[in-house]
């Protein structure tokens, strides 16, 4: 809870009893969702602003995670289900005796309802942006999804979905079916059907119509057009991260009913373990047992919420440290562009200022135009006052009461704290915090601030940035410019962009520090502005662990590629370090072309805070916009086969983009908050960064050689050139996957390691996998048809990366045959010939017998002629 200083384990004690006594309905405020006795507490469903108010929509959702509870409940074998969620209903909707809204925020929520803006199609899914194991951001549903039934014919139930998407969500497992690779070659040389489990049965249509599996496949190349599908009816339990929508479905798979060699994401981005292998890890898994007896867990309980008025106080340090640095100066440049420019209209804004004790500089005024606006700004604090003592509990207490003179309690209020100080009192408020119902935004200045500064932004679901004493430091300015009302309504938020030209003129005798920051919002509500959003994947680290820095940037929920995203992270006492941010699918990137771009930070220069800041500019001769929405999406089946017939299901919709969307460029600016680094040790730093672990390896065969492809880690993590590769092929997924260092060891002495970053070609002979046997663990020979292949990285002190992902080739499949038929044709096949060996059966019958009436009736006559 604190931050390493002598009062910190007591401080934690101190909150820790603190929150035993304010008992379980404010233990999770802020928290997000926490598992409690096996259910889920503080899940929080957020309607966009922009979805037109339906009535229908509530009900649904309630229905929805009700049969997703009884699903999971049964799924993970009594170990989970949902006990209380929270629906934010949006304030543009009737008024209809909801309760006020305390902390929740649109930008909050775990699961968000809102449209494509535009944009046609229907596809729940998650956004993950984090490695497997990972709790990714939230899930998306769109008011169609919610509201359509004819969508679960394609989908399954809603409850079903729900529960895929939760996993993604919760417990960072990936889809285990792959539109792009359906099928694969296995180690038999046989075709399967990307899948899991392989259990799940059905057959190859092509040309509108059932085919033999030879057809779907022409000179190794699977043939476009063709699709398998799926029997309704089926044995198969396994998985709900494939095909959620099959009735029979109700587990994940397991060990025994995983398909390691299948190419899906789960396989990739989790070294080949299963889904539930995965969850079973979490540390909800971890932390509970399953639930005795046979009895169904309790129904979830739903409470309705949505913000009222939007109120914002000004909480703000005037004690004589301001004075230090320039700081209230920086304080009131920020304060009045924030209040000229970003808050939004009619929202009611309140100051209060505090040293030892607090006061009410003005009470709130609802902003309706420019001159309150203006009159608000003549409130700012215009002196610092002779006491270095700073008491944050004494301006929270003065802010508290200034807003529950509006609203009677300052439920859903938000604080803007700014302070300077040391304070070692702050946790004496930590309850009334807590019971307040307001979100705190922190904003430290300078290192003495005090250290726990943090925790009323973790507690209350605020912000918390770091703003260094540097005259030439920005930070004050874009920690304001982040802080929105948390609606989600993008059409009423200002952005800060660049690309402006201007000239500055210095009447001045002397040099004065300037700064000049420009904001826009978008041109008309047709047209989505283009956003970003930074934020650090922890909050704290300890040497050597490094950061992850994200900035996710996009129009509407199209991510757009090909951008210029640069870094710059800001200590107290260093220079600031600037870094390229990418969005590659390698190093801190987990997925290619999401929009999501991602690096390593792990230059701690000391101890402290630091603060984030990006810049990202796109020049509008490039290509801009994805052609689909990223994330981890539900399956959408096409059709099935029922009682021997085929029944296909409406084509799913696109969610494509119009071409002349390309033809634009931006330049935007995001503060990505602060963060707090321990442990650094005094320089020179020892070298403990290892090269990071290398994601997007690919293995394709071309003739007698075998091509691997991959992007280069660093000496250190993603930065730098690594000194060496290890690169090891195994004729079993097995082995190279539990004993990697045993696995055939492959010469890479030409192989020299480029710069990070940098795509890597490597060409293998297969004669190395086809010459020799290759020893097993039961001292037998393995005989396959694949080669597996994983790579790590060794920097120049021989420090090694942890092992690839494991690529897989296919190595005989003769110049002019066809693989042989995976089980489900060999089904069909065999049940094809069985028939016509019985229909060559019957006709010998029926010919043989003929013959033998045609000669009875001839002997017979015979006869008959001798009588005579």
């Amino acid at each position: 809870m604190t931050h390493g200083d002598s009062a910190g384990p007591v401080c934690s004690l101190k909150f820790v009893t603190l929150l035993v006594v304010l008992g379980p309905e404010l233990l999770f405020v802020g928290a997000g969702v926490q598992l409690q006795e096996n259910g889920y507490n503080g899940l929080l469903v957020a309607i966009n602003p922009q979805v037109s108010e339906d009535q229908n929509l509530i009900p649904n959702i309630k229905e929805m995670i009700t049969e997703a509870s009884y699903y999971l409940f049964n799924a993970t074998k009594r170990r989970v289900f949902f006990r209380n969620i929270k629906i934010l209903i949006p304030a543009t909707w009737k008024a209809n005796n909801y309760s006020k809204v305390k902390q929740e925020s649109y930008e909050t929520a775990n699961v968000i309802v809102t449209d494509w803006y535009g944009a046609r199609g229907d596809d729940a899914y998650t956004l993950q942006y984090r490695g497997c194991g990972k709790e990714g951001k939230y899930i998306h549903f769109t008011p169609d999804f919610l509201l359509n039934d004819d969508l679960t014919a394609g989908y399954g139930s809603r409850g079903r979905v729900f529960v895929h998407e939760w996993a993604h969500l919760r417990w960072g497992v990936f889809d285990e079916y792959n539109n792009e690779k359906p099928f694969y070659i296995n180690g038999q040389n046989q075709i399967e059907v990307t899948r899991c489990s392989s259990d799940i049965t059905g057959i190859f249509l092509c040309e509108g119509g059932p085919c033999p599996q030879e057809n779907c496949v022409i000179s190794k190349i699977f043939k476009e057009g063709c699709m398998f599908i799926y029997n309704s009816t089926q044995n198969a339990t396994a998985s709900i991260m494939f095909m959620q929508s099959l009735s029979s479905v109700v587990e994940f798979c397991n060990a025994s009913t995983h398909t390691q060699e299948a190419p899906n994401l789960q396989n990739q981005m989790c070294s080949l373990r299963s889904t539930w292998d995965v969850i079973t890890d979490s540390d909800d898994f971890n932390n509970s047992f399953p639930m005795k007896g046979t009895e169904l867990p309790p129904p979830p309980t739903f409470s309705l919420v949505q913000a009222g008025d939007k109120v914002v106080c000004l909480v703000l340090d005037v004690s004589s440290k301001m004075a230090k640095a320039d700081r209230l100066l920086q304080l009131q440049q920020a304060a009045e562009f924030y209040l000229m420019q970003i808050v939004e209209i009619h929202t009611f804004v309140g100051i209060a200022s505090f040293n030892s004790k607090g006061t009410i500089r003005t009470q709130l005024h609802q902003i309706n135009n420019d001159d309150d606006r203006k009159l608000l700004v003549s409130y700012l604090p215009a002196t610092v006052s002779a006491e270095a003592e700073t008491s944050v509990c004494s301006g929270l207490k003065k802010g508290f009461e200034m807003v529950e003179k509006l609203n009677g309690k300052a439920f859903g209020s938000v604080m803007i704290l700014v302070t300077s100080g040391d304070d070692e009192h702050i946790t004496n408020c930590f309850l009334t915090v807590l019971s307040s119902g307001s979100t705190i935004h922190t904003i430290a200045l300078g290192s003495p601030a005090v250290k726990n500064l943090e925790e009323l932004s973790h507690l209350t679901g605020g912000l918390q940035f770091f703003v260094p004493d540097k005259s030439n430091s920005n930070s004050m300015l874009d920690a304001f410019s982040r802080i929105s009302s948390g609606t989600g309504d993008i059409f009423q938020q200002h952005i800060q962009p660049g690309l402006w030209t201007y000239t500055l003129n210095n009447t001045h005798h002397s040099p004065q520090a300037l700064k000049v920051t420009v904001t826009s919002g978008a041109s008309r509500s047709a047209v989505l502005p283009a956003t970003v959003e930074a934020f650090v994947e922890r909050d704290s680290t300890h040497f050597p662990h490094p950061v992850t820095i994200y900035a996710i940037v996009r129009k509407g929920f199209y991510p757009i590629l090909n951008a210029t995203v640069t870094a710059t992270i800001e200590s107290e006492t260093a220079d600031p370090v600037t870094l390229k941010v990418f969005d590659d699918g390698a190093g801190a990137d987990v997925i290619k072309n999401d929009g999501i771009y991602s690096r390593y930070f792990f230059s701690f220069a000391v101890n402290g805070r630091y603060s984030l800041k990006v810049r990202v500019n796109h020049s509008p001769s490039i290509s801009t916009l994805a052609h689909s929405i990223p994330g981890s999406h539900a399956m959408y089946v096409p059709g099935y086969i029922t009682n021997g017939n085929i029944q296909m299901n409406a084509p799913r919709k696109s969610v494509g983009r119009r071409e002349e969307e390309q033809k634009w460029g931006f330049s935007r600016v995001s503060s990505g908050g602060s963060f707090f680094v321990l442990g650094v040790p005094a320089d020179p730093h020892p070298d403990v960064f290892p090269p990071c672990k290398i994601i997007d390896l690919e293995a394709v065969k071309v003739e007698d050689e075998v091509t691997l492809s991959w992007t280069a880690p660093g000496e250190d993590f993603d930065q730098g050139q690594a000194n060496s590769y290890e690169i090891r092929v195994s004729k079993s997924l097995q082995n190279i996957q539990d004993d990697f260092n045993n696995a055939i060891l492959v010469n890479t002495s030409k192989l020299n390691p480029q710069q990070a970053g940098t795509k890597e070609i490597f060409t293998l002979s297969s004669e190395l996998f086809t010459n020799g046997p290759e020893h097993q663990p039961d001292g037998e020979t393995q005989k396959s048809h694949r080669i597996y292949v994983a790579i790590r990285a060794v920097d120049r002190n021989s420090l090694k990366s942890a092992v690839s992902n494991v690529a897989q080739a296919s190595l005989l499949i003769p110049p002019n045959s066809t693989p042989v038929f995976a089980r489900d044709y060999l089904i069909l096949k065999g049940a094809l010939t069985a028939m016509g060996f019985t229909g060559i059966i019957c006709l010998t019958i029926v010919v043989t017998h003929c013959v033998l009436n045609r000669k009875k009736r001839a002997d017979k006559k015979e006869n008959e002629t001798k009588l005579l």
